[in-house]
């Protein structure tokens, strides 16, 4: 069955982002080259980009043009995302590199290591996640070598430790944070961003019971982290 031009352009296009040929921050044709290109009238062209515009694959910036936006991390406020998965599930290649991987005592004067350790030590796998190649979040992570032994000999260093944890370690509670934040040195580095671009933080800490499993913070690219909350009516009467 013949499918319709503006079909056909949005899938040409659509087909460029997720192979990674089109990457973030790329910009799109302007459209009289697309009309061009296909042979179409603007209605066409429009109708196609607002199909991408939808589904999130590009994003329009006032008297700059159309640029291919960065994936984002979609997460439940209750949910403790996969990263990997969701790179996946948009069609693209999901990578991790392994920035630091230690076996190591708290810190001196850190409360929040104390406890998460316990009568044990931790483990720090530092790394980042990257969406056909392109640096998506930077993560630091500690885990308590006591609550999990298994993490000292599992592969970490091609597989994200959040993935692997989710996998082997069920846990029973979640706390999240969620702040704005300026990149540092550090980050600006690893996320191939100026110094001082506005990212987010996400910490997590998670919970096996009263037993402390893992403290992470993932530093996000401002446009490449979203919130979803789903909410029913309760049983309690609407007011």
């Amino acid at each position: 069955m013949k499918i319709a031009l503006h079909e056909r352009i949005r899938q040409d296009f659509e087909g460029r982002i997720l192979s990674g040929e089109l990457a973030p921050g790329d910009r799109l044709p302007i459209e009289q080259d697309i009309m061009a290109d296909y042979g179409c009238a603007r209605m066409t062209v429009n109708k196609a980009l607002s199909a991408l515009l939808a589904a999130g694959l590009i994003e329009r910036r006032k008297k700059a043009g159309t640029f291919v936006a960065r994936p984002k991390v979609h997460s439940m406020i209750l949910d403790v995302p996969d990263i990997a998965a969701q790179v996946r599930e948009r069609g693209q290649d999901y990578g991790f590199r392994a920035l630091a991987h230690a076996v190591r005592q708290p810190l001196a004067g850190m409360e929040e290591e104390r406890l998460l350790a316990g009568e044990g030590a931790l483990m720090q796998v530092d790394g980042l996640h990257l969406a056909n190649g392109v640096p998506l979040c930077v993560e630091y992570r500690l885990v308590s070598v006591a609550a999990v032994p298994d993490i000292v000999e599992a592969d970490l260093h091609n597989m994200a430790p959040g993935t692997w944890l989710l996998q082997h370690v069920p846990w029973t509670e979640a706390e999240t944070r969620i702040s704005a934040v300026p990149a540092g040195e550090g980050e600006a580095l690893h996320l191939q961003l100026p110094v001082g671009t506005a990212c987010l933080s996400v910490e997590r800490w998670t919970w096996r019971g009263a037993e402390r499993i893992t403290y992470v913070r993932q530093i996000f690219p401002g446009d490449a982290y979203d919130m979803l909350a789903r909410f029913g009516p309760s049983t309690a009467a609407v007011r």
